[in-house]
């Protein structure tokens, strides 16, 4: 279960946290998604794919913008164009 927070959302199985997107504030209307984590054991599944859609749809209804020092956040965030208005340039 993806479980979207103010600056991180998690990925639990059985209570334990398997997937991880930090995305701390820069300012009021401005986050910086800085890590995604997967454990080792899931990795190729998608989730982290699935946890990125939760975070900017989250972002995009909180009228958030979004910078990504996180490569795979960075790599996500070019392949998916319906999210490009989100990133300051």
């Amino acid at each position: 279960m993806i479980k979207v927070e103010r600056n991180k959302a998690v990925y639990k199985i059985d209570g334990k946290i398997k997937g991880e997107v930090t995305y701390p504030s820069i300012n009021s209307n401005t986050v910086n998604i800085n890590h995604t984590f997967i454990d080792p054991s899931l990795r190729g599944e998608g989730i982290a794919d699935k946890m990125m859609k939760e975070v900017f749809k989250y972002l995009k209804d909180q009228n958030l913008k979004v910078i990504c020092t996180c490569s795979y956040a960075s790599s996500w965030l070019e392949k998916h164009p319906e999210y490009h208005e989100l990133k300051v340039d």
